[in-house]
């Protein structure tokens, strides 16, 4: 059985004071949940200050994105030891924003998975296609050159660790949502390449979905059976709803 991970993705959302007082209202609302896993990914500045304040719960911490190098001359870039400093178990890697936004390739993608887990990281890989792939239906060509390429040359123990995180670009922010039926069938494809590339390693690892999850729609998408969680953004930035999301199954 693979244990359900609901990770909040708060983009570009919340000053330090405002996040602090977020995972205080939250931990005491989940402090009971056992049965499944839960992530939350700040900004940057305020990864040290919500490690201290979810110290001691069931709130994992992670980055919205790494650099692949230890060190050196990266202006504005954040190294892989820096953010286990800061108190991050996770990172997010490859999400659409930073595909579309700022060069992201699946090579760069590639790179920054195994810095991430050369350091006990893991990684939240995210795949998806653009509205206009769907309509093109090129859908699983495109998901297949992600994952394949993305996640090239692990070894056998790393490529276990790893989460997918399957979003339609189409419904990120939009209010769309794919129906339970879409996503269960590109998790399954995203599943079956991976089994074709790491064998047993596909029935261990995590695909969450992506893409304007609420607490409306999460129990028909955790009904299927290779939807793992949730890769979540703006239903992640109240505590009330978040709380909803995480107790699913409740």
């Amino acid at each position: 059985m693979r244990k359900p991970l609901m990770a909040g993705n708060w983009k570009m959302n919340k000053t330090i004071p405002e996040a602090v007082a977020m995972v205080s209202e939250l931990k005491g609302k989940i402090a009971d949940v056992k049965d499944v896993d839960v992530l939350i990914c700040p900004t940057f500045t305020a990864i040290s200050a919500l490690a201290n304040e979810a110290k001691g719960t069931n709130i994992n911490i992670g980055a919205q994105d790494i650099f692949w190098e230890a060190k050196g001359a990266y202006t504005g870039e954040i190294a892989p030891n820096m953010l286990v400093d800061a108190g991050c178990t996770y990172v997010i890697i490859g999400h659409s924003e930073r595909r579309q936004y700022f060069g992201e390739t699946n090579e760069t993608v590639n790179k920054k998975v195994k810095a991430a887990l050369a350091i006990g990281l893991i990684p939240v890989v995210c795949v998806g296609e653009t509205l206009q792939e769907r309509e093109s239906d090129v859908t699983f060509k495109v998901i297949e050159a992600q994952v394949r390429e993305g996640l090239k040359d692990l070894s056998k123990e790393d490529a276990e660790k790893v989460v997918i995180a399957y979003e339609p670009v189409w419904a990120i922010g939009t209010g769309k949502t794919a129906t339970p039926d879409q996503a269960q069938e590109v998790h399954a494809f995203i599943r079956k390449v991976y089994g074709e590339m790491y064998c047993c390693a596909a029935d261990k690892i995590r695909i969450l979905y992506g893409g304007s999850v609420k607490p409306e729609n999460v129990s028909e998408l955790m009904k299927k059976e290779d939807i793992d969680g949730g890769l979540v953004g703006g239903a992640s930035l109240k505590a009330d709803s978040f709380e909803a999301l995480v107790k699913f199954s409740k």
